[in-house]
């Protein structure tokens, strides 16, 4: 600090850019969205600030309502799904040889070098009903029917028909696919950076005082994980709630989130005032789950303090 008070042009050199920045191109225009959540109708594209709250009553009509419960259990399900899958992946860098590890971090992230738009297409190829998965599947089934009609069991072949593609698009589980496919980096990364810190002869101790494997992953590993797992799950839950794009072109009509009724209301509906107060609803979600993440931060500091 003292060094910034010897030189304060250097200061504001290097700190007003980047300030005027944030204010003119984020704090401005979401000053004016916070506003416009005060507004009413007054014609087709007309607006009039009046500070009314009919916005924020609307939203919690009970449709608006399902789709927030709908999206808070997207979000959920993508969570879990992703630490699920991204804690082996996490556990497996960590105990990788030391040469690998970067090797397997850049494949982790390589994701974020290309579109979320291109990612997304290629995940429709994927899941399609003539997509890889299916074509996959089928010849699967195809060459189980060659080897009982083969074995002489035809009678037993599966079911006698063919293979029926499975529906796995513009549903409620591409959805969430989807939603884990863009974010489990976000909860590797954090997670990886939790686990590298591990003491291994904690890990020993255990197994050697009678804990089996499973055991001392779950007494020692998980606890000492758990600042990962919380960051992981911030990073992977805030966004998944806020996503457009994934639900937009996977999900059918039934499979719509939140965000997608803020984009109808300033695009198709030209309801500008609703949309606002929906994003700020939203906005207020995210604040609250960013403000358990500082209390348990807190908390834990002040334990480990004692």
């Amino acid at each position: 600090m003292e060094s910034w008070r010897r030189n304060p042009l250097v200061f504001w050199v290097t700190g007003l850019p980047p300030t005027a920045w944030l204010l003119l191109f984020f704090l401005v225009p979401l000053a004016l969205v916070w506003v416009l959540s005060f507004a009413e109708l007054r014609g087709v594209v007309e607006m009039e600030v009046t500070g009314t709250f009919a916005n924020y009553v609307r939203a919690l009509d009970p449709l608006y309502l399902q789709i927030f419960g709908k999206s808070f259990v997207f979000a959920g399900l993508t969570t879990l799904v992703s630490l699920v899958f991204g804690f082996p992946v996490a556990l497996a860098i960590v105990f990788a040889p030391r040469r690998w590890r970067a090797v397997l971090l850049l494949l982790v992230i390589l994701p974020f070098w290309t579109n979320l738009l291109i990612r997304t297409y290629a995940l429709i190829a994927v899941l399609r009903t003539r997509g890889f998965v299916n074509f996959t599947l089928e010849w699967f089934w195809e060459k189980a029917n060659a080897v009982l009609s083969l074995l002489g069991l035809g009678s037993f072949q599966l079911l006698g028909e063919r293979f029926e593609p499975l529906e796995l698009l513009y549903n409620n589980t591409a959805v969430v696919i989807g939603l884990v496919y863009v974010h489990l980096p976000f909860m590797v990364l954090p997670l990886y950076a939790s686990l590298e810190k591990l003491d291994r002869s904690l890990i020993e101790a255990a197994l050697d005082l009678g804990a089996s494997q499973f055991r001392a992953f779950a007494t020692v590993v998980v606890p000492l994980a758990l600042p990962g797992i919380i960051s992981g799950a911030i990073l992977v839950f805030i966004p998944a709630l806020g996503s457009f794009l994934t639900p937009d072109l996977l999900g059918g009509t039934d499979s719509q989130m939140i965000a997608n009724v803020i984009e109808r209301q300033f695009k198709s509906a030209n309801d500008w005032p609703f949309g606002s107060a929906l994003s700020f609803l939203l906005m207020y979600l995210t604040f609250g789950a960013l403000a358990l993440r500082a209390l348990y931060t807190r908390r834990t500091a002040g334990q480990g303090r004692a």
